[in-house]
């Protein structure tokens, strides 16, 4: 497997998206996942990044996008969303990248209001439509497991289901390490996705609350889920660490050097990189 950073570590620090770029393949990583919103950068930061992360020979794989909107109760709301969507795909065409990694949101009002089933469904609907979308472009929607009360796919079995019933081969999970045990998911509920993965993030935390720290800082025992991981024969999928908010930002360099160093130790360990 490859292993990836998530480039929302520079933006978040303030660096620039040439100099995230360059330090990334400097650091070693084989690859990026490039956090910016087609509807907010202009054309002069697309070719930007085409172009650099052409210079620097690093591929870029993934696009993450936070569309909670999509299961909203307002069709005009859950119309935006699936608009932006489509345009995170097409930048994702645009990019040569493989997926887009799609964060879908929660239920609304504690589930008190709106019948979770009619979010459920809405969610699936909206998913069927956009997996159409990416399959033709040849890419994939990896959706996110997210570690919290309210949001719609919060473990193993809730992923597994909402899956089943948007029945689209280009929709499929992303394996978060640190959201699994924030959930309270053991290495063993993974099996359950096997074919069903099309991207991994990798990062550490408290045990407690959502964290996005190096592997090593945290309570996270990674050789475990590594190993399940391994076990899904997913040669050509790609490990993106993400960090999110450094407490320092003005060694966000370190910061990742910490990160890339204990990361790829961990994946050589468990014999998914060299």
């Amino acid at each position: 497997m490859r292993l990836g950073l998530i480039n929302s570590a520079w933006v978040q620090a303030g660096r620039g998206t040439a100099f995230g770029i360059q330090k990334t393949r400097e650091i070693g990583f084989d690859c990026i996942d490039v956090f910016a919103d087609p509807l907010d950068v202009d054309a002069r930061e697309r070719r930007l990044i085409r172009t650099e992360c052409a210079r620097a020979g690093l591929p870029i794989v993934s696009l993450p996008c936070v569309a909670v909107g999509l299961i909203d109760f307002n069709p005009s709301v859950q119309r935006f969303h699936a608009d932006r969507v489509r345009a995170y795909l097409d930048f994702a065409y645009e990019l040569e990248a493989r997926n887009v990694l799609l964060v879908i949101g929660e239920y609304i009002w504690q589930k008190e209001v709106i019948p979770p089933a009619e979010q459920w469904s809405t969610g699936v609907r909206r998913l069927q439509e956009l997996g159409d979308y990416a399959a033709d472009l040849g890419l994939e929607i990896a959706l996110e497991l997210e570690p919290f009360a309210m949001a719609l796919l919060n473990d193993v079995a809730s992923m597994s289901r909402f899956l089943d019933d948007v029945d689209r081969p280009s929709v499929k999970a992303n394996i978060d390490v640190s959201h699994l045990v924030l959930s309270d998911q053991p290495p063993s509920t993974i099996e359950a996705l096997r074919g069903r993965v099309a991207h991994v993030h990798i990062s550490d935390c408290d045990g407690k609350v959502h964290g996005d720290l190096p592997p090593g800082r945290g309570v996270v025992d990674f050789p475990p889920y590594l190993k399940a991981i391994k076990k899904l024969g997913l040669d050509d999928a790609t490990v993106s660490i993400e960090l999110e908010y450094s407490p320092d930002p003005g060694r966000i360099v370190e910061w990742v050097e910490e990160a890339y160093a204990t990361t790829a130790a961990l994946m050589r360990d468990a014999g998914l990189r060299p």
